[in-house]
């Protein structure tokens, strides 16, 4: 009896191209996929639930070999973490309908060769879209961040820079269970009440509304900022730096203002990183996986217990991913930018 053929929608890169992206970078295609695996193979194929739109992305379409992650392959799917099903498995660890994390295809379904990468999760605990947030990639790059680079004190100043997104409203909450004084920025004031009265910000401002990010933040943080978790870079970072107290700590997590560029914008104040003895670090989340399972743990229990919400904005729908990562680049979105493939 021959295999059957699944209709499989794809997101794909036309090219690799400079400037804000647009719809006409990619196109939906739809090709056929054989529900059969090879004989002897590991593989598994899985039918994709919750694909997770991220600024990292965007450097991948510019064919830039020379960074921490391979540029996407122009006429291939978008590739991405996602939560899916397990629909056909060869390989001992995953069987048929087991919920599933991992790297996959922007597409309705994926060939995971060997099963590379998978992980079981948890369907009743929380929501399954958390596996690309709070629990997810953006989940841990706030954790590690926060704890393992900025080591934070009780009593600090933390200011945090697109402060509603993905990572930005978790460091903020975790940082006020720590016992911080915690200030962010966002692009709207819907965003700023969002972290003040939803996400416990003791203080957030609408860069939008400000000709002056450094006279902002000395107005927020009038004594100095004693940590800050960067993720805008550009002018933001440059306020930042004036903005610092003497042996300040600052982590580079993002540099999203500069990812449409053809011609990043530094800062022109980097002698405050001497003058002020600070210390600057980029970092990875994924130099510190050894700590996912004390990571989990925790943000579980909080997450249980109602000491960090978590806020999602749901596109729905494969035709809806390029949209979305769109939105996310302009900063649309309210919340982690997620896109729902499928239901079950």
């Amino acid at each position: 009896m021959p295999a059957k053929e699944l209709s499989n929608r794809q997101v794909i890169l036309r090219d690799y191209f400079i400037g804000p992206v647009k719809d006409s970078n990619f196109e939906i295609r739809t090709t056929t996929l054989r529900l059969e695996l090879q004989e002897g193979s590991q593989d598994v194929i899985v039918k994709n639930l919750y694909l997770s739109p991220d600024p990292y992305m965007r450097n991948r379409m510019k064919g830039n070999h020379n960074s921490y992650i391979p540029p996407f392959v122009p006429g291939k799917p978008l590739n991405g973490f996602g939560v899916s099903k397990v629909v056909l498995s060869n390989n001992p660890d995953f069987n048929e309908g087991d919920y599933v994390t991992s790297w996959t295809g922007w597409e309705d379904y994926s060939v995971i060769p060997g099963g590379k990468g998978l992980k079981a999760v948890d369907p009743v605990t929380v929501p399954l879209s958390y596996y690309v947030g709070c629990l997810g990639m953006p989940g841990f790059t706030a954790y590690v961040g926060l704890f393992e680079v900025l080591k934070p004190k009780k009593g600090e100043i933390i200011y945090i820079s697109a402060a509603s997104g993905a990572v930005g409203q978790l460091v903020g909450q975790l940082a006020k269970l720590a016992g911080l004084y915690v200030v962010g920025s966002a692009g709207s004031q819907q965003k700023v009440d969002l972290l003040i009265k939803t996400m416990g910000y003791d203080a957030a401002f609408n860069y939008k509304e400000e000709s002056d990010f450094s006279a902002a933040l000395k107005k927020y943080c009038p004594q100095g900022i004693d940590l800050c978790f960067e993720n805008v870079g550009g002018k933001m970072l440059e306020a930042v730096l004036d903005n610092m107290k003497t042996y300040g700590r600052i982590a580079i997590c993002g540099m999203v203002s500069q990812y449409d560029k053809d011609e990043t914008a530094g800062a022109s104040n980097l002698s405050r990183i001497l003058t002020s003895r600070l210390t600057v670090q980029g970092f990875l989340q994924s130099d510190y996986l050894h700590l996912q399972p004390q990571f989990i743990e925790k943000m579980v229990t909080y997450l249980k217990e109602r000491k960090i919400v978590y806020v999602e904005d749901l596109d729905e729908g494969l035709e809806s991913a390029v949209g979305a990562f769109i939105k996310l680049l302009k900063g649309g979105n309210v919340g982690k930018q997620i896109v729902r493939v499928a239901i079950n």
